[in-house]
């Protein structure tokens, strides 16, 4: 056993906890206090607090605080800055960068059709970009929300659908 020394940390032990009456040479303690996480707790349940006072659906709603109504143009969407709005944020991200992936395959394996677009069947969309992602038609109907692409139908099933042709605009 070599003497190096060990660092120790003793983090406001007061007179809440006692100190150790011995620490070997090969243990490293961390005492907290029960002083810390009070305040720590009290820190949190104070920032609770104030977030409840904002929050539509919990009873500590206070009349002055305003809420969004319908028709308001926050009305349905989450707090500037929270967390849920990143993630949504990050959400519509990935969503693109996939819509964006599904027209370069497009590109890749179509033929070229009417009115200088890329046309595919999709059938034949499906078998190459099944490797790719198992969420071909959920991304298909969002190309097709911002009219990218076009289909007929509301839906395409493999096997059922795989003649219909698929278009994707320039």
């Amino acid at each position: 056993m070599g003497t190096h020394s060990q660092d120790t940390t003793v983090m406001d032990a007061g007179d809440d906890v006692p100190a150790p009456a011995q620490i070997s040479d090969d243990t490293a303690v961390c005492i907290v206090s029960v002083k810390g996480l009070k305040e720590n707790w009290q820190k949190w349940s104070d920032e609770h607090q104030e977030y409840q006072k904002h929050n539509p659906f919990s009873h500590d709603t206070r009349p002055s605080v305003v809420v969004p109504q319908k028709g308001q143009d926050d009305y349905g969407r989450p707090m500037q800055g929270s967390m849920t709005e990143q993630r949504g944020k990050d959400a519509h991200t990935h969503i693109s960068r996939e819509v964006e992936e599904l027209c370069e395959v497009i590109r890749t394996i179509g033929e070229p059709g009417d009115r200088n677009g890329v046309t595919v069947e999709f059938g034949k969309l499906f078998e190459h970009y099944v490797t790719i992602s198992n969420k071909l038609v959920g991304i298909l109907l969002r190309a097709r929300k911002q009219k990218l692409v076009d289909f007929e139908g509301e839906m395409l099933w493999q096997g059922q659908d795989d003649h219909v042709v698929i278009t994707l605009f320039p």
